[in-house]
């Protein structure tokens, strides 16, 4: 069975890039705000969530630190333009790594396998 990741993003140009590199590989669930993740998170369990830090109704910062209070092993991968700026935030809500747009589809895909490998050892 596929992986299912989750992909919070309000930029619907870099949200359908995201869902056409992950789309053969894992099962794709999407969110456009910080809020919808959260609830999402809860009813449908993703194995990994890539999160954007800049979103509508709750950041991905406040996001992250939602989702980690719900499942403390969920596995959110941060993504963002805004490395240097706002990245270190992601990182202390509990992100385990951060990509920095723009990416290719090899660095997305290998980084959320490594994340999975971990997880099933």
């Amino acid at each position: 069975m596929k992986a299912k990741v989750l992909i919070v993003e309000d930029d619907e140009a870099v949200l359908e890039t995201l869902q056409l590199m992950l789309e053969g590989e894992f099962n794709v669930i999407v969110a456009r705000n910080g809020a919808e993740a959260v609830n999402i998170f809860e009813f449908v369990k993703p194995d990994v969530v890539l999160m954007d830090i800049f979103l509508p109704e709750m950041d991905g910062v406040q996001a992250t630190k939602e989702i980690l209070k719900k499942d403390p092993n969920a596995i959110v991968i941060g993504i963002t333009a805004y490395a240097r700026r706002r990245g270190r935030d992601l990182i202390e809500a509990g992100a385990r790594e951060l990509l920095e747009k723009p990416f290719g589809r090899k660095l997305v895909i290998d980084t959320i396998q490594k994340y999975l490998k971990d997880q099933n050892r």
